[in-house]
């Protein structure tokens, strides 16, 4: 049987929070991390913000996700546009990292990243991808996937030139997903680069541009009571026709 190292008392006390909680176990035990398990197998609250219904959404799932996005601006949510973007690679390993919307147009959303980094490469070797938006303060998700294609050089020059001149130059120095030595290291790049494009316009490096997710499939999430979840689903039937059906939570 195995020893318990922090109290039992600790967990059972719901009007904690989880700070509260590990300053006490820091003082009774000096173990931490039974507490967060315990936390984390515990911790509950409802969802009631809000209800969605197939009857009021839009039937364009481009337009819903902007009304919905909209809503998730104008709440000051910081980073709304923020999203979870997964990958596969080529032998179906998968990955997901946290990237930001930089557009939205007919065909898809925008996002940009060095080709040569990690998503980059697996993208180019399967196009497939999903990605995820979260806004817990509106107890909402949307999830999207479909193929992924390079916007154009054209594109992914205006965007690079509406940048901060220092992220600009991050892009010539960081050689992304690659290992390096120390920060040391990328920060001398970083000021290598720097002096390169002294009192000169940086332009964008040619394995740096912009990914357009192409949908055919958005599936829109809103929290309710009970953990009886609303789940509508957008299906891309040909090549301007929406199917709406609801999921089960």
């Amino acid at each position: 049987m195995g020893i318990r190292l922090f109290s039992p008392h600790l967990c059972a006390d719901a009007s904690l929070g989880i700070s509260e909680l590990l300053a006490r176990s820091s003082r009774e035990s000096h173990v931490g991390n039974e507490v967060i398990r315990e936390y984390i197998r515990k911790h509950r609250r409802e969802y009631t913000h809000d209800l969605l219904d197939e009857a009021n959404v839009d039937r364009d799932p481009y337009r819903q996700f902007e009304n919905w996005l909209e809503v998730a601006f104008k709440a000051e949510l910081p980073d709304p546009h923020a999203m979870v973007l997964a990958t596969v690679s080529r032998d179906g390993r998968p990955s997901a990292r946290v990237v930001l919307l930089r557009d939205l147009d007919a065909k898809g959303i925008i996002f940009y990243t060095n080709y040569d980094s990690r998503k980059g490469l697996e993208l180019a070797a399967n196009p497939h991808a999903s990605a995820v938006f979260f806004w817990q303060e509106l107890d909402r998700q949307v999830r999207v996937e479909g193929t992924v294609e390079k916007i154009t050089e054209a594109e992914s020059d205006k965007y690079f030139r509406s940048r901060p001149r220092e992220s600009q130059i991050s892009a010539w120095a960081s050689a992304q997903s690659t290992m390096i030595d120390s920060r040391a290291q990328l920060d001398a790049l970083f000021e290598k680069f720097k002096n390169e494009f002294r009192n000169k316009s940086v332009p964008r490096p040619p394995n740096w541009g912009g990914l357009r997710l192409c949908p055919d499939r958005f599936e829109f999430w809103q929290g309710r009571p009970n953990r009886l979840h609303d789940r509508i689903k957008y299906q891309l039937i040909d090549t301007n026709r929406w199917e709406l059906s609801r999921l089960a939570p």
